[in-house]
């Protein structure tokens, strides 16, 4: 025996919530105060209709296509959008000469709206860039990536770039209750609503991280859920929304913005030898799908940068945890991986050799040419030994400290001491050794 469900499908396609919840003036659009509170530059230009060219860029569901359609509302210029994702450069150029052909003919300028601008490369993006600086376009970008890696330089000198921010839990949460407002308003008269509980809407507000999309999204999908039932509901639950959320998907993208941010999190975090720390970045970028062997360079990075000879065995251990993780395969491999970022974290920390390669680098850049000193050169051929190859060379071994007190460096780089090893874990070990070598080499000379 089947059941009918309460509200039966029409078939008819729907316009999504998250579209229809678009807000198209001020007072509706949540969030983004440091650019939108009355009085803000951005506001007050927008709403005189004075936009110039900008590019907004912020994570997803943060407003900003719905600012470039409270854009369109707010001026009297032509208003065209696009996305990168859909249209390539052939319609760029239709939307351009149209442009064009408005200005000279009607006088009437042309604001064009980028959606994911990212999405087109620099070659591609230079399709813009004569008709911004001739103003026959204002071009209003929008992108989820970094400007500064992903538009290209010429063109993002012209564009005023405008950062927008991951909605607050106090945002979504008015939006949630909205959007079961507007829900329950399309249920046919006499119909009580389900009220939404506290645990409910704290759960989607985690789940959408900041996302105002993929909060209604997940709204949507519980209210689709509940009406396809053979009885409402008096409460829609935290237990409904895990029913219709089977996974919640990280925000992480292995190539962008947010894979660098993440990283730079785990590689400070190690540094500051924060345990819990690490492993949550760790973990972050493992569920995000971020490749393994990327994050196991990475930790071999991390011991020999800020651990070095506090701790020789750091390096061991990363490199260790990379032949694991080649031997075991995920998830096993993985735990191996947290063994020694948990290690590191732990370890004394010093960056001296990292320091002092920097130094010796930097003087071969600057001395590229200098002459080895003759008394360390090998001398295989009489005509070497003639001109003096090795010559006054003292074997360390015969000498009685195993210091012979002579100069391996070229004369101009004898004053140089690049590696001053600190207080910390084993390289205190190594001052000790290193000052009884400096005064083996004194006694010697």
């Amino acid at each position: 025996m089947t059941t009918e469900p309460l509200f039966p499908d029409t078939g008819d396609q729907e316009i999504p919530l998250a579209h229809r919840m678009r807000p198209t003036r001020f007072e509706d659009f949540l969030g983004q105060e440091h650019l939108l509170e009355p009085g803000r530059p951005l506001r007050e230009t927008i709403q005189r209709g004075t936009v110039g060219s900008m590019v907004f860029w912020g994570p997803p569901g943060s407003g900003k296509t719905t600012l470039a359609r409270i854009i369109a509302k707010y001026t009297d210029r032509n208003f065209e959008s696009f996305s990168a994702v859909t249209d390539g450069l052939p319609r760029v150029r239709a939307v351009i000469q149209e442009a064009q052909q408005r200005r000279d003919l009607k006088g009437k300028s042309t604001i064009l709206f980028c959606d994911e601008i990212h999405r087109f490369n620099k070659a591609q993006q230079d399709a813009f860039l004569p008709w911004v600086e001739e103003g026959v376009i204002t071009l209003v970008g929008a992108t989820t990536e970094n400007p500064s890696f992903e538009i290209n330089s010429a063109l993002l000198s012209r564009l005023r770039v405008f950062v927008l921010k991951p909605l607050t839990p106090a945002h979504l949460k008015s939006i949630i209750k909205r959007a079961i407002q507007m829900l329950a308003n399309d249920l046919p008269a006499g119909v009580v609503s389900p009220n939404i509980d506290e645990d409910a809407i704290d759960l989607v507000t985690r789940y959408a991280d900041g996302d105002a999309r993929r909060a209604l999204n997940c709204t949507e999908a519980t209210w689709d859920h509940i009406i396809s039932l053979p009885s409402l509901p008096k409460t829609i639950s935290a237990e409904c929304i895990e029913l219709v959320l089977e996974k919640r998907v990280a925000r992480y993208d292995k190539t962008g913005e947010e894979h660098y941010n993440l990283i730079s999190a785990l590689h400070k975090a190690v540094r500051g030898g924060d345990v819990e720390g690490a492993l949550y970045w760790l973990a972050r970028m493992i569920e995000g799908g971020e490749d393994p062997l990327y994050l196991a360079r990475r930790i071999v990075r991390m011991a020999v940068e800020d651990i070095g000879l506090a701790d020789p065995q750091a390096l061991t251990m990363a490199l260790s945890s990379k032949d694991a993780y080649h031997f075991l395969g995920s998830p096993e491999g993985e735990l191996a991986m947290a063994e020694a970022i948990i290690y590191l974290a732990a370890a004394p920390k010093s960056n001296r050799v990292y320091e002092a390669w920097g130094r010796a680098q930097n003087a071969a850049k600057e001395y590229p040419a200098e002459p080895v000193p003759l008394h360390i050169r090998n001398a295989p051929t009489t005509l070497m030994k003639a001109l003096g190859y090795k010559e006054g060379y003292r074997y360390d071994h015969d000498e009685g400290g195993n210091a012979a007190g002579q100069e391996y460096l070229p004369e101009v780089l004898r004053a140089e001491k690049w590696y001053e090893p600190t207080e910390q874990g084993y390289e205190k070990n190594i001052a000790e050794r290193l000052k009884w070598w400096a005064e083996q080499k004194k006694q010697s000379s």
